[in-house]
């Protein structure tokens, strides 16, 4: 069918796209609401998309074209739940502050805690008081990207997509938050010990990073 051929046609080129924003394209292709759902229904059993959770896809092939590229899954994750922002082990790795292995993008939220296991990746979101949700700021084209990507080489990643992420500090503070469910029962001598045991390696962090790390701990731990 010639619509529903245009209409894929025209979602190759998206990042995502949302359910409402297809009922609207749809409209100018003269199909109606309930033509779409037929349509969303027929393309997801052919997986000519995929479902990044209820109302929210992406194509196939934008998907394909860009699965290499970490920038496009840390963009995805700041789109998937908002507000919420690339925090804890992804985006420490991020900043080659440790190697441990990625499982899917971690980011934090304001909003309740939840996690989607999709084709197009798993994204997890730690909730945090609102009075925490801070020190990330919009990180913009770092083709270093690939440091995440066991796979691959620097000239394959392009890091086309903007995302939130956590400073270096933020996101080891929002990691042992988590870690210590809160800090619960953690001393601030302990804090070191702590780190070392999560193979961080803070000596690669920036120095006022490290500066800024250890004030926030001091403030959310017990200092004896």
């Amino acid at each position: 069918m010639k619509s529903k051929t245009n209409l894929l046609e025209q979602l190759k080129s998206l990042p995502y796209f949302s359910k409402d924003s297809l009922y609207q394209l749809s409209k100018q292709l003269g199909l109606a609401d309930a033509t779409v759902d037929t349509y969303i229904s027929r393309f997801l059993k052919r997986r000519e998309i995929l479902q990044l959770k209820k109302g929210l896809y992406v194509s196939s092939d934008f998907f394909s074209k860009n699965r290499e590229d970490i920038s496009y899954y840390f963009y995805l994750a700041n789109i998937v739940r908002t507000p919420s922002y690339v925090s804890s082990w992804s985006a420490l790795q991020f900043y080659n502050l440790t190697t441990e292995a990625i499982h899917g993008i971690t980011s934090v939220t304001s909003k309740v805690t939840r996690a989607y296991n999709t084709k197009a990746g798993n994204f997890t979101y730690q909730s945090i008081k609102r009075e925490l949700f801070l020190d990330f700021s919009l990180m913009q084209e770092k083709p270093s990207l690939a440091v995440l990507l066991a796979d691959s080489s620097a000239d394959k990643v392009s890091g086309k997509f903007d995302f939130f992420i956590a400073s270096p500090a933020k996101a080891l503070f929002d990691l042992l938050y988590f870690k210590t469910h809160q800090f619960r029962g953690v001393r601030l001598k302990d804090t070191k010990a702590l780190v070392e045991e999560l193979r961080i390696d803070v000596d690669e962090m920036d120095k006022r990073e490290r500066t800024k790390f250890y004030t926030m701990i001091k403030k959310h731990v017990n200092d004896e």
